[in-house]
């Protein structure tokens, strides 16, 4: 055989241990990857203005689309290998993970060229702020020249975590992370390239790292066979591309829907000012920091499940999703503690002394009631996660759009006349809804059987 029992763990271990193993790497990994994030904007705030900090800002909740789109799409394909794998059927499973990187290497040049004509038209739409409108359109135009980086990376590490080697896409992290971390203070503070140097840090810590990435996986192939070693194996095949596609493409739709979402919200924040912007941009970036543990919850669920139903243990569905739960709960308590008692100092780490009462406030605003609230966003995740593992892809795409209708309505019709927060205030409200519906149709499944 050409795979070691350790790679089956998620199928053999006992589930908690099993769901724990697999997402730690991914939890360090996606910290890394938010603390570079991080830094990006602490950089900016700190050593250019919090004008071009709030154009990161305004420019992040566009952005966010293509990077949910590479993340939905990633994981919905990475169904397929993880099911192939649970199955020992390695040839079919490198066919289908080889058909994915095809597709979405041409699918990440014609969004990279849409990115490249819409920009400004879009961040105008979006009421961006005037006075950092043109510094917003740097970022994006160099964001959108490395977008096919972003996508085979988030594609090439879905389809490691599809066969277990979750821990090696971390390695990967933790060297892109740091290597952009260098470049940006190297940019900024040596080059004083501005906002400019910050998006071309970003474009080659991700290329290079996505470089690395395709030829250690194009190693790790090599690896599994079934039979015989030198056996064939088809590099694309348009039936498992159909396959993928009808699984990947609700996953896509579901997360560039929710990034649709935010984008609509971020207009309703441009409306407060530059000042408020710069507040909410902050807290965002906090908000996705603590969504880390849920998003690797969320990974682990999908290829947990996939793998055990393609080894034919249906009932350890079941468990896997309660001891995800217990997870959950637990980083829950810890988040609540420390954006309760910190709120105030982690915002003034991204403004420093440009900070003003209006961005403090609003940060602190955010980032609190995000504190009380968060473990809904990881159980909603994780229901969905095992949805989507089961390629039961309705109902959670459903769940979402409700969600995002909640989270919008709220945000337009209540922001506007009773304050910015209700923009933060609408968020648990929608992931409430998503779970409950999620777990309404689980419930029906057979999965909830065991």
């Amino acid at each position: 055989m050409g795979t070691e029992k350790n790679d089956r763990y998620l199928i053999n271990d006992k589930p908690i241990k099993a769901i724990w193993i697999f997402a730690l790497p991914l939890i360090i990994g996606n910290f890394f990857q938010q603390t570079y994030t991080m830094v990006d904007s602490m950089v900016v705030g700190r050593y250019v203005s919090s004008d071009a900090l709030a154009a990161i800002g305004a420019s992040y909740a566009f952005t966010n689309i293509f990077i949910w789109i590479a993340g939905g799409g990633g994981i919905g394909a990475s169904v397929i290998a993880s099911r192939y794998f649970g199955n020992k059927k390695y040839k079919l499973m490198k066919t289908s993970i080889y058909s994915a990187m095809i597709d979405f290497l041409v699918f990440s040049v014609i969004m990279a060229l849409v990115g490249l004509l819409v920009g400004r038209p879009v961040m105008m739409l979006l009421r961006t702020p005037e006075s950092v409108l043109d510094e917003a359109v740097i970022y994006l135009n160099i964001y959108f020249c490395g977008l096919p980086f972003l996508f085979m990376y988030n594609i090439i590490s879905a389809m490691f975590n599809a066969i277990g080697k979750s821990k090696i896409p971390l390695y990967f992290l933790i060297f892109s992370s740091v290597f952009n971390i260098g470049l940006d203070i190297f940019m900024v503070r040596i080059l004083h390239m501005g906002i400019a140097g910050v998006a071309w840090a970003t474009l080659v810590a991700q290329g290079l790292s996505a470089i690395i990435s395709f030829f250690a996986l194009l190693r790790i192939m090599k690896t599994f066979y079934e039979d015989n070693p030198e056996e064939k194996v088809s590099l694309f095949s348009a039936q498992e591309s159909l396959r993928m596609a009808g699984i990947a493409l609700p996953s896509i739709l579901q997360q560039a829907t929710v990034a649709i979402g935010m984008m609509l919200v971020q207009s309703v924040v441009n409306g407060f000012g530059p000042l408020a912007l710069a507040g909410f941009s902050a807290a965002a970036r906090v908000e996705n920091f603590v969504a880390v543990p849920w998003s690797a919850f969320n990974n682990a669920m999908s290829t947990y499940t996939a793998q055990n139903l393609g080894a034919g243990q249906k009932q350890r569905v079941r468990q896997g999703y309660i001891a995800t739960n217990k997870l959950i709960m637990l980083f829950g308590l810890g988040f609540f503690v420390i954006l309760e008692l910190f709120a105030g100092n982690i915002i003034r780490l991204f403004l420093g002394e440009n900070i003003t009462e209006t961005a403090l406030s609003v940060g602190c605003g955010y980032i609190t009631f995000l504190g009380l609230c968060s473990y809904l966003l990881g159980l909603k995740m994780s229901v969905d996660g095992m949805l989507r593992g089961a390629a039961d892809t309705k109902a959670f795409t459903i769940a979402n759009l409700v969600n995002l209708a909640l989270r919008v309505l709220i945000s337009f019709t209540l922001a506007p006349i009773y304050g910015v927060a209700f923009v933060w205030i609408a968020s648990p409200i929608g992931w409430a809804a998503n779970w409950l519906i999620s777990y309404a149709h689980y419930r029906k499944t057979d999965l909830a059987k065991g």
